[in-house]
């Protein structure tokens, strides 16, 4: 089923604005990281990683579920297709891999989170975590700027699903020319 128009705008709208709001606060979750990892200042330690946790709970996961979804129903209604193409195909694993990962990450982000709210948080503490969540964050902004990138250049090639889909799209039009 082919979404009309006005349908298929809204809902590129939605998930573009979801997906660049997931990347943005991504963004904004390694600053607060890397400023809890090398910040000598207790109190902007803590604030750094309560703010971590807001921002994860409260935007990032929320984004994180819209633009999978808002890509879901993009894909089900075009003509790009959910299999279709490789660069869609790439995009959802991509998406769903990177979903996965930040609800297990939700524990150590909320781990550390505790620890700073209850004041004993130095500097030297939680530091393999600490890192962890640096890293972590650096790698789901190279996976959502992949994603980026491939929605942006929508390389050619399609999957043998959409091979198939497109011999019979074209059997089927030779034969209603021919009728």
């Amino acid at each position: 089923m082919t979404m009309g128009p006005p349908l298929r705008k809204l809902v590129l709208t939605v998930h573009v604005t979801c997906s660049v709001g997931w990347l943005g606060a991504v963004a904004g979750f390694l600053v607060l990281a890397v400023t809890g990892l090398t910040s000598q200042d207790a109190q902007m330690v803590r604030a750094a990683y309560l703010a971590t946790e807001l921002t994860a709970s409260a935007v990032i996961v929320p984004l994180c579920f819209a633009a999978l979804l808002s890509g879901l129903v993009q894909s089900l209604g075009t003509r790009w297709g959910l299999f279709r193409h490789y660069w869609v195909f790439f995009k959802l694993l991509i998406t769903v891999f990177a979903t996965i990962i930040l609800l297990v990450h939700m524990q150590p982000i909320s781990y550390v989170a505790g620890v700073a709210a209850d004041g004993a948080l130095a500097s030297g503490d939680l530091q393999r975590l600490r890192i962890q969540l640096v890293a972590d964050a650096g790698a789901a902004l190279v996976a959502l700027l992949v994603t980026t990138t491939l929605a942006v250049y929508k390389p050619r090639g399609l999957t043998p699903y959409g091979q198939r889909k497109l011999r019979q799209q074209r059997r089927a039009r030779l034969l209603h020319s021919h009728q």
